[in-house]
């Protein structure tokens, strides 16, 4: 049965990522889309803009009220990603704590109609507004991910979790090879469909369309084919209780060893993807504004992560013999690497005879940050779903209830990607990019180096170290 469930949870992960990242290559040109249909009539775009200019100036001086133009569509871009995340982290432990009280199946149904209505605004989202009223919708409605992560738990052991839970490392790298790219297509060959012709439709109405179809027909996968699994990870830690012989003393003294671990890896993925949010989140905004990258060009650069991303999902972490801090560890150190390469980008970009040269290292950063995709936020799920597996533990202290621990512990990380964006955006409006990747790389440098001393992250249920 677990091997039935998995694969419908991974079926369903790449039908419900498809559609998170086909609009992810648009959003230099639907930004810059909004801003020159809101000029005239001083939509939100413009009063945005407005806002954040005087502070600008008033902060840094007169010489930073230039053009900055392409900037300005960096800015915007990080509070449309900044919202949906900053949302995710307000609902996720509510989504956590419904599904072990009402069972995971119903809780990511009722999900997945917010994701629906998602598409469906944004395909009528002609204003800036409007468009964030969508993008509000789907933050406060994404539970897949999380719970697609608490349903592998429930149906995998502790000695087999790091390797089901690849499979949501697995399908997000499959559908940054192909949703970007599909995405780019469908936004300059639109659909020849006569009805829509007459609506007034958002530019990328076509992309969003194919958005809500395959969400619908994810819907009917997980009605048809995924069964209900909280009874079954409530059936095998009431056996481990049974045969328990720890005093509830003990129970207690593991159970806030067991919060405590909690909570450091839940700092630890708050600053990690603060960090690698705002990086990767501005990576197609460095390419627009370097190189002036089109959609298509932006869709091969994620393409390229997706690919290598999956290719060490499907080898190096499922047969890795070492531990789940080792793959943490070793994913921030590439990213650390990563974010050094692309400070030095700006510099090389500037004359046309070293473009190309700065464009082969804007790959060569990619590719580490696709090793560090491939593994850092596994790791971390996998050693946090380990600390809420035992029932004695898990008897005495509700904050340990699998659902509720989880999605406290992506609540954190959806705070970090709700700040990284946000802060990424602002420092390069405001100081450029060579600065803000700068600091970056030596923010991520020094989390590397305390993770190496943590011992939460160098104890517990882990296979051999390095």
């Amino acid at each position: 049965m677990a091997l039935s469930v998995q694969k419908t949870i991974f079926l369903s992960l790449l039908l419900d990522l498809f559609a998170f990242t086909i609009p992810l290559p648009l959003f230099p040109r639907l930004v810059q889309w909004y801003i020159s249909k809101e000029k005239e009539s001083s939509g939100l775009t413009v009063k945005t803009l407005e806002v954040v200019g005087s502070i600008r100036s008033a902060l840094l001086g007169d010489e930073f009220a230039g053009d900055r133009s392409r900037w300005d569509t960096v800015l915007l871009g990080g509070l449309m990603g900044s919202l949906f995340s900053a949302l995710q982290c307000i609902i996720s432990p509510h989504l956590g704590h419904l599904s072990d009280k009402y069972g995971r199946k119903p809780v990511l149904l009722v999900t997945m109609i917010g994701n629906v209505l998602s598409a469906v605004v944004w395909i009528q989202s002609t204003s800036f507004a409007s468009f964030l009223l969508s993008r509000a919708i789907g933050g406060l409605s994404e539970g897949n991910v999380q719970l697609s992560i608490a349903i592998i738990s429930d149906v995998t052991s502790q000695e087999t979790r790091s390797r089901g839970l690849s499979l949501v490392g697995i399908a997000f790298a499959v559908c940054f090879c192909i949703g970007p790219p599909l995405g780019a297509w469908f936004s300059t060959h639109p659909l020849p469909i006569s009805a829509f012709r007459n609506l007034d439709l958002n530019v990328y109405a076509t992309p969003a369309l194919l958005s809500l179809i395959l969400l619908l027909v994810e819907i009917v996968l997980l009605v048809v084919a995924l069964p209900e699994t909280r009874q079954i990870a409530t059936s095998s830690a009431e056996g481990k209780q049974a045969t328990s012989s720890d005093s509830s003393k003990a129970a207690k003294a593991s159970a806030t060893e067991r919060l405590s671990a909690l909570r450091r890896l839940g700092r630890i993925h708050l600053l990690f993807l603060a960090l690698f949010s705002g990086v990767e989140f501005t990576l197609t905004f460095l390419s627009f504004d370097l190189f002036d990258w089109n959609n298509a060009q932006n869709g091969r650069l994620l393409m390229t992560i997706g690919i290598v991303s999956a290719l060490l999902q499907g080898g190096y972490v499922r047969r890795a013999k070492f531990a789940e801090a080792a793959l943490a560890r070793r994913g921030v150190f590439t990213c650390a690497v990563a974010t050094g390469i692309l400070a030095t980008l700006p510099t090389l970009a500037g004359g046309n005879a070293s473009k190309g040269r700065a464009t082969s290292l804007l790959y060569v950063a990619a590719v580490f940050l696709a090793f560090t995709s491939a593994t850092v936020v596994n790791a971390l799920n996998a050693m946090a779903s380990m600390q809420c597996d035992d029932a004695g533990v898990a008897a005495v202290h509700p904050e340990l209830a699998k659902g509720k621990a989880l999605g406290r512990h992506r609540s954190a990380g959806q705070l970090g990607r709700a700040i990284g964006p946000l802060l990424a955006c602002a420092a390069y409006w405001t100081v450029g990019p060579a600065i803000t990747y700068g600091v970056g790389a030596v923010a991520m440098t020094a989390l590397f180096a305390s993770m190496r001393m943590d011992r939460v992250l160098n104890k517990g249920p882990q296979k051999k170290t390095d």
